[in-house]
């Protein structure tokens, strides 16, 4: 580059509030290195620190949450819609009246008919709100006088990759930040050797072929990047290379990083990026997390009632039980959100076969983490959602016999629970038709859960914008609507 064009680079608006800037980079890195040694006071306690809320909008009634993520849209029909009426109509074809024409797959758009396929699992009633919990959750039974059931979600996405990146982001289209990451950039987090928001990722015991899984669905999209989900491992080193190479010891890897943050700090000060100050929290934070990794994912240290409550599952990594316990300590330690994802949930066939498997990863380590919360006094703040894309059609996919069904996807109508964070306890929300295929009452779309979200940790939703490309966005879009009914 000639010494004009670098003069031409200098000069432009972006660059001349860069050098304006000088020396507000070095005072943040400083602060990073040794806050209280700067005699840095603690932010107030109705604040959110280093969040650009800052006081929050309303009360909250949550400080964190714990995302339960079901990939591949679980049946309704056979564990929270119970609807005992579809045993009459086994093998007859859904009215047209039901569907109304309403677009469907091209999985089964080419069917003849489409059959009623009444659930064969067994559902019974339990705890004293009498909810209808199918026999594939006898664990989560034992908790719905916890959970409020939400079964009036909808979505426009059809297919698996556009619906979960709605559900995750609030556009179908990619590209777009992340529910967690808008949470990091809004609320900041609590703990400064954490990452304020952590995915983990479960493994599962089906052999079926699942959807796959992509880190913009836990990305920062247009944010600053630091706001990104930290996506932990379940073997080696928890975070890709927390551990030194050999030969470099701590206090040569603390050598290194302080003679970056000075070259950092020399490229911001002449080019005022705020990616580079992005860089040199990352760097600080993955020296900080060498120690604070290790120690928050010995789950070894619990008492054994603890890892007997979550279930056999609960020491292997990488398992539903065991990133559930992670779920919890990492809340515990003041990381604001946490993504749990498990993927085979796509069960277009043999449904009754392959259901009972998922279910059976997921039943026990659900139940125990809500368990878990309430006795350690962290539900009450602490909001946990379970829940995927969208859910099943009643019509099968195939053939449908007496022991055997699949079921397609379907967006206009599917169940998720929310527990804790000031949630109403022990309640059902919304009501679907005879064939769980149309909401009739209460309709919640992925915009109002979202919305609602928010809401309990004290953010307006219309409030928490970020202006990009010339536009100010937000996670709801321009849609969504906070659904009180449901909240304490």
């Amino acid at each position: 580059m000639s010494l004009f064009q670098e003069a031409q680079l200098l000069e432009t608006r972006r660059q001349f509030f860069g050098r304006a800037a000088t020396g507000i980079g070095s005072v943040a890195l400083a602060s990073l290195m040794n806050s209280e040694g700067l005699g840095a006071t603690a932010s107030p306690p109705e604040s959110y620190p280093g969040g650009v809320v800052g006081v929050p909008h309303i009360p909250p009634t949550a400080k964190r949450v714990i995302y339960l993520c079901m990939s591949g849209g679980p049946s309704q029909l056979d564990m929270w819609d119970y609807k005992p009426q579809m045993n009459e109509w086994f093998d007859k074809d859904l009215p047209d009246s039901v569907r109304m024409g309403q677009r469907i797959t091209t999985m089964t758009s080419g069917q003849t008919r489409f059959p009623c396929a009444p659930s064969k699992f067994k559902f019974a009633q339990h705890g004293q709100c009498g909810r209808w919990v199918s026999e594939l959750l006898p664990h989560t039974s034992s908790i719905v006088d916890d959970l409020c059931v939400i079964k009036s979600m909808h979505t426009e996405a059809i297919n698996h990759d556009p619906a979960i990146t709605f559900l995750q982001t609030g556009s179908q289209l990619p590209g777009r930040p992340s529910l967690g990451a808008w949470l990091s950039y809004g609320i900041g987090s609590e703990n400064n050797d954490l990452p304020g928001f952590v995915v983990l990722h479960s493994s599962w015991s089906s052999k079926q072929t699942t959807q796959a899984l992509y880190s913009r669905l836990w990305g920062a999209g247009f944010l600053p990047s630091e706001h990104q989900g930290c996506s932990l491992q379940s073997s080696g080193d928890p975070v890709l290379y927390l551990s030194n190479p050999d030969g470099v010891s701590p206090e040569g890897r603390r050598r290194m990083l302080d003679g970056l943050a000075k070259l950092n700090q020399r490229q911001f000060e002449v080019f005022g990026d705020p990616e580079i100050n992005t860089r040199i929290r990352q760097y600080e934070m993955a020296y900080r997390m060498q120690s604070s990794v290790p120690e928050f994912a010995n789950v070894g240290s619990e008492p054994q009632a603890v890892l007997d409550m979550y279930g056999p599952d609960a020491k292997t990594p990488g398992t539903f039980a065991a990133n559930c316990l992670l779920a919890r300590r990492l809340v515990e330690r003041g990381v604001r959100f946490v993504q749990v994802y498990i993927r085979d949930w796509d069960h277009h066939n043999d449904l009754p076969n392959q259901l009972p498997y998922v279910c059976r990863d997921v039943d026990q380590g659900s139940a125990a983490l809500v368990k878990d919360l309430k006795q350690r006094g962290l539900l009450e703040d602490t909001l946990v959602v379970w829940g995927g894309e969208f859910g099943r059609t009643i019509y099968s996919q195939g053939t449908l016999s007496d022991t055997n069904y699949g079921r397609d996807h379907h967006p206009r109508c599917f169940s998720i629970w929310m527990a804790g964070g000031g949630v109403k306890p022990g309640i059902s929300y919304g009501e679907t038709d005879d064939f769980s295929y149309n909401v009739i009452d209460k309709p919640v779309h992925i915009h109002d859960l979202n919305a609602t979200m928010l809401h309990c940790l004290g953010i307006d939703h219309t409030r928490l914008t970020y202006r990009f490309q010339g536009r100010d966005f937000r996670l709801t879009d321009v849609e969504g609507n906070v659904v009180r009914e449901i909240l304490s």
